[in-house]
């Protein structure tokens, strides 16, 4: 499952109406409640302010409106598109200025669900993943050769220390001891401390 990591709005027209997709990430119905109705404070003018919203651990709480679009065709493709992305904790609300031109149903909803998954492709988006947290001890002859192998395996280091001998704690997804022995001649090898759960960005495609 994928949540947002800060809040996020996106743009675009379609014949001439402007689509304005915020979104925004909410624990619980009363907040997603509050953040609708500041859009549409922010947008009273607007013909409609059409959301869906998906909340809870297992997706319980799913809900949408199509505020006074032909009934399907705004909020329930705004949350099928949440749910096709694996969207959890979030509210969507897409704010539609009429340009004049009628888009029929069918372009209706292609425009609402565009207006979600654009957003969400330009938005920061993170994933829960499991990561392992290791201490690697090793003399300073050896730093410019580990920085090296840590920078190209993209391995984050969350802590470093410069004493009698230089300490590293860092995250990753697998135990590489072998390749730090190989890396070390076979002196140095990376202690295990934990597992841990952090937030990773992804990248989510329209």
């Amino acid at each position: 499952m994928y949540r947002l990591k800060t809040d996020h709005v996106d743009e675009f027209e379609i014949k001439k109406s402007r689509f304005i997709c915020y979104l925004h990430k909410t624990f619980d119905e009363e907040d997603a409640k509050a953040f609708i109705q500041t859009i549409k404070k922010e947008h009273p003018n607007a013909r409609h302010h059409c959301y869906a919203f998906i909340i809870g651990e297992h997706n319980e709480i799913q809900r949408s409106n199509d505020d006074g679009e032909p009934a399907g065709t705004a909020g329930v493709p705004m949350l099928e598109c949440l749910m096709h992305h694996h969207m959890q904790d979030i509210v969507a609300v897409t704010v539609r200025y009429f340009g004049g031109i009628k888009l029929g149903a069918g372009g209706l909803i292609r425009a609402y669900a565009k207006s979600v998954s654009h957003a969400l492709s330009t938005a920061s988006i993170t994933q829960k993943q499991e990561m392992e947290i290791y201490e690697l001890k090793f003399s300073y002859d050896l730093v410019g050769k580990l920085d090296f192998y840590f920078r190209n395996h993209q391995i984050g280091i969350i802590d470093k220390s410069y004493e009698e001998m230089v300490s590293y704690t860092f995250l990753c997804k697998e135990d590489i001891s072998q390749d730090i022995m190989e890396l070390s001649n076979g002196k140095y090898r990376p202690v295990f401390i934990e597992k841990t759960i952090i937030d990773v960005e992804v990248q989510i495609s329209e």
